[in-house]
């Protein structure tokens, strides 16, 4: 099974992993066919050139890992645009 796989199938799954760190968020999201576009600060904006479909998140600090309510919004925005 691939790293990309692998990533798919944490977020996937229930409950929401609470170790899911934004270095895997951010390989499946490039994967995906987003873009990554740092603002000022934490702030971070990942846009799909062919979908014109934006998310915006926050890096987290000062660990590295998601924050559980916002991985399920992530997960079920993906679900919904049919990317997941």
């Amino acid at each position: 099974m691939s790293r990309l796989s692998k990533i798919k199938e944490k977020l996937k799954c229930e409950p929401i992993s609470k170790d899911f760190t934004w270095d895997e968020l951010s390989c499946l999201l490039l994967a995906l066919g987003y873009i990554k576009k740092e603002g000022s600060g934490s702030r971070v904006k990942f846009f799909h050139n062919e979908t014109k479909h934006p998310i915006f998140l926050h890096k987290p600090h000062p660990g590295n890992e998601i924050k559980p309510t916002a991985l399920k919004n992530i997960r079920d925005e993906l679900k919904r645009i049919g990317a997941l």
